[in-house]
């Protein structure tokens, strides 16, 4: 294994890692604004991921798939906090 390859995977680990903790952030909450940034947050680490994974297999073709999954993600996310918004607003009108 070449030294690229070793920092690749040890890179990946890492953001393995840092995924899991995103995710765990995010199921523990305590609010939805939170949940929200978690799972934004491992969006992005899962981009990169995707990257670097492309870079280690030399598969040029993960570099399409990782922007159609950021678009989705940042699409995602702008939706949910649409939603956030619109129950603050349904809130505040009920007092």
């Amino acid at each position: 294994m070449t030294e690229e390859k070793t920092i690749l995977l040890i890179a990946l680990l890492v953001l393995a890692a840092l995924i899991f903790a995103a995710v765990v952030r995010a199921i523990i909450g305590p609010r939805f604004t939170d949940r929200i940034v978690a799972v934004g947050a491992a969006n992005t680490m899962v981009t990169a991921c995707i990257c670097l994974l492309s870079r280690y297999l030399q598969a040029d073709y993960l570099i399409d798939v990782a922007l159609i999954y950021a678009l989705l993600g940042f699409t995602a996310n702008v939706l949910l906090m649409r939603l956030v918004r619109a129950q603050a607003g349904e809130k505040e009108e009920k007092k």
